[in-house]
């Protein structure tokens, strides 16, 4: 338990800032992160962390598909979290 909680922080770290290089990399005119990178990480229970850097940076907030979808995975990564280690609802 210790160390999957370790995880969720540090794949939130990650997200938060692969959000903040990437908004930097579109200021720079640089390559890009994939935007499925983006969502990978986010599957892997780092959507908080995409979710913090998207509202941190105002990184792609104007593109539906994360103003929707990340929070819809960070909802259900919630869900699941709560249902199978606490055994709540």
């Amino acid at each position: 338990m210790k160390i999957f909680l370790y995880y969720i922080l540090a794949i939130n770290l990650y997200g938060i800032f692969v959000m903040y290089s990437d908004k930097n990399k579109s200021k720079q005119g640089k390559w890009r992160t994939p935007e499925k990178t983006l969502f990978t990480i986010a599957f892997a229970y780092g959507a908080l962390g995409i979710f913090l850097g998207m509202r941190l940076f105002r990184h792609k907030t104007k593109h539906n598909k994360f103003v929707i979808g990340i929070p819809v995975i960070l909802i259900v990564q919630i869900f699941i979290f709560f249902r199978y280690i606490y055994k709540v609802f």
